[in-house]
């Protein structure tokens, strides 16, 4: 068969012909609009490029319509030729993304957000994010002066989803006894750092984002983000649009669950859709939150430790000198917020 006939084969038939016509079935639940899901028993596959591309996300295998038929088949590249010929004109089902409007408008949106006011030093939200989560003082600052802040009733925290012009759609809301989403609001993406960032890293929560922004020192060229924890067409759409970005690092930082694994495999999926790297960032707990407090745990311990060994081991000479210059330690039932350096 010639080269035009080949193209013309691949530009006429598509994977999910091919996927269909195999029993393959669509998970219309974990599917989007730049990834479609395919299973048959254990097996998945990820169809991208609107249906010319695909990979196993279990595995290494990717490729075009033809190397598709020939992984399933394990078939030679003539019978997988003739496999995707005889496909031409199959109908495959295939669904609409169409994105849910909003419950309210934008301007009632942007209202309610503005008229709340930004955390300030000792706040209910920065009590709640400094003494409960243990975010550091500098982070809770940055998200402040990125407007991306509100303090909500009771103390709650609301943590602003923005479009790429900055203008908020919807909050995650989040408290000691609270958690939610804004009642009319869009869940789109929570960003916390440089809009031009060469790498994303994407979380669940706007929490696990601005701990993750913690535990690395808020690296430079990152945008830490958060899905809220969901995974919208909308979100889906913002996502593929920060991918298109030449030199971009897609990280999947969502949490080390099952649930966590499937955003994972979303985001890889996108990052080869799009042609940029991908990495996943797996916590070493359930969240990055989780992860934060269990460091500055450990850090305290370890302080409270040198702090009693000398007392009840050194030698009486040792005692009596004077001690030398040093950095002084914090003291172990110190707040977060005593502590914003960290």
């Amino acid at each position: 068969m010639k080269r035009e006939e080949l193209e013309a084969l691949r530009a006429n038939v598509s994977c999910e012909a091919v996927l269909e016509r195999a029993g393959y079935e669509l998970d219309v639940k974990e599917s989007t609009r730049r990834a479609v899901k395919y299973r048959l028993g254990g097996d998945i596959i990820i169809v991208t490029h609107d249906g010319r591309g695909w990979f196993d996300p279990l595995g290494d295998e990717k490729g075009d319509v033809f190397s598709l038929a020939m992984f399933l088949e394990r078939s030679t590249f003539p019978a997988a030729v003739d496999a995707v010929a005889a496909l031409v004109g199959f109908h495959v089902f295939r669904p609409e993304w169409n994105p849910s409007p909003p419950m309210v408008s934008g301007e009632v949106i942007g209202d309610r957000w503005r008229r709340r006011r930004a955390p300030w030093s000792g706040s209910g939200v920065w009590r709640y994010l400094c003494w409960a989560r243990w975010i550091p003082a500098a982070i809770v600052r940055q998200a402040i002066r990125e407007g991306v802040l509100r303090e909500g009733p009771f103390g709650s925290m609301w943590a602003a989803h923005v479009q790429s012009d900055g203008s908020v759609v919807g909050w995650e809301e989040r408290g000691p006894e609270w958690r939610g989403f804004s009642t009319g609001g869009s869940k789109l993406l929570f960003r916390l750092g440089p809009s031009d960032a060469n790498r994303l890293c994407v979380t669940e929560a706007a929490i696990d984002a601005m701990s993750l922004a913690a535990l690395e020192g808020s690296r430079e060229g990152t945008l830490y983000l958060s899905t809220g924890g969901g995974w919208s067409p909308a979100t889906d759409a913002a996502l593929c649009e920060l991918a298109l970005r030449p030199g971009l690092t897609l990280v999947a930082a969502t949490d080390a669950n099952s649930q966590g694994d499937i955003y994972a495999e979303r985001l890889r999926a996108l990052a080869e859709a799009s042609g940029c790297d991908w990495q996943r960032l797996r916590p070493p707990a359930d969240d990055w939150n989780e992860v934060l407090k269990a460091m500055y745990e450990e850090r305290r311990e370890r302080k409270m430790e040198k702090k009693i060994r000398p007392a009840a081991c050194a030698p009486a000479a040792s005692r009596e000198a004077s001690p030398g210059p040093g950095r002084p330690l914090t003291r172990p039932d110190a707040r977060p917020a005593d502590r914003e350096g960290s």
